[in-house]
């Protein structure tokens, strides 16, 4: 379900014309963190320009006072090395303004 997930977001990403806001997603049945998973997937991979991403992970929502933190996990493959990189994108609840992209690497055991 999560791969057939990823390929809706990559056939959908290049088409976008301008950006949706979290509310758009939500009345067209989409859910709300799919704007929030293209960003990660974007931004992963201008931050990993050598890396293929294999894998997507969407773990959830934290919302702290007035933001709100959107967690996705990508599995990438590069030059033979696979690993894990945690995406943290994190905006305003009420706007929607982004205020954050992090990234942090996850090494499996060996």
């Amino acid at each position: 379900m999560m791969k057939l997930a990823l390929a809706v977001i990559l056939f959908i990403l290049p088409h976008a014309s301008q950006p949706l806001t979290a509310v758009g997603f939500m009345e067209a049945g989409t859910p709300s963190y799919a704007e929030w998973s293209r960003l990660a997937i974007q931004r992963a991979q201008a931050h990993y320009p050598d890396a293929q991403i294999i894998d997507y992970l969407y773990m959830g929502s934290h919302q702290k006072d007035d933001v709100t933190e959107e967690s996705f996990r990508l599995w990438l493959r590069e030059r033979g090395r696979e690993y894990a990189v945690v995406v943290r994108v994190t905006y305003l609840t009420e706007t929607g303004k982004l205020k954050d992209v992090q990234f942090q690497e996850i090494q499996p055991p060996e």
